[in-house]
């Protein structure tokens, strides 16, 4: 199903002749995604704190860190907006920053991703922030879930109040392409008009 219009961003074109996906000159990789199964989230939209919490250990699990979950709209429906970091995969160093909408429907979801990976030197962001901020201030427990354990750390250099500092850093264009998502994108009628998704199917513990 063709859920989403208009995610084609200015600046981006398509990847290996896809009609899903697409790329810019910075690298960073802009797709969509349709699941034709109940969506994988731990909590309706409307219960933001387990909803969040939930999330921060699932992606501490996967090895990574939650930046930023909240419910936004995207069209005329609620979406979840995450961003996340996650290591650069084979490589000793860096990461990528990963930032999503979620539109679930009872029996189904969309999603709209973009990832920005680290090129080149890494950690400047980092080493800049501890260098004003102090290194006491910043590794932090996370807000969402304080009693996390493992993945990334929650550090003061992924605030969105360093994004204007660093302009180029891909946190910083995840957070770009994130708004301009929310301006330009509208959803297929067929898709809107499609149950609501009230909460998860019961299953298993996950992972």
């Amino acid at each position: 199903m063709r859920a989403l219009l208009g995610v084609q961003l200015p600046g981006f074109r398509p990847l290996d002749d896809r009609v899903d996906a697409w790329t810019n000159d910075d690298g960073d990789v802009l797709s969509v995604h349709y699941f034709d199964l109940p969506p994988d989230l731990p909590a309706a939209l409307d219960e933001g704190p387990a909803l969040r919490a939930t999330l921060t250990h699932w992606t501490a699990r996967a090895g990574g860190g939650l930046i930023e979950a909240s419910v936004k709209r995207l069209g005329e429906l609620p979406a979840l907006r995450q961003i996340l970091k996650l290591p650069l995969p084979h490589q000793p160093h860096g990461q990528v920053f990963i930032g999503s909408f979620t539109v679930p429907r009872q029996e189904c979801s969309t999603v709209v991703k973009i990832q920005a990976p680290e090129r080149g030197t890494t950690g400047m962001r980092e080493a800049v922030v501890m260098a004003q901020v102090g290194p006491e201030a910043c590794v932090r427990p996370h807000p969402y879930a304080p009693d996390v354990q493992g993945g990334l750390p929650f550090h003061a250099a992924d605030h969105a109040r360093w994004d204007a500092e660093f302009p180029g850093h891909p946190l910083t264009r995840v957070r770009r392409t994130l708004d301009a998502l929310a301006e330009t994108v509208t959803l297929d009628p067929s898709f809107a008009s499609l149950p609501p998704f009230t909460g998860p199917v019961l299953r298993g513990p996950r992972g």
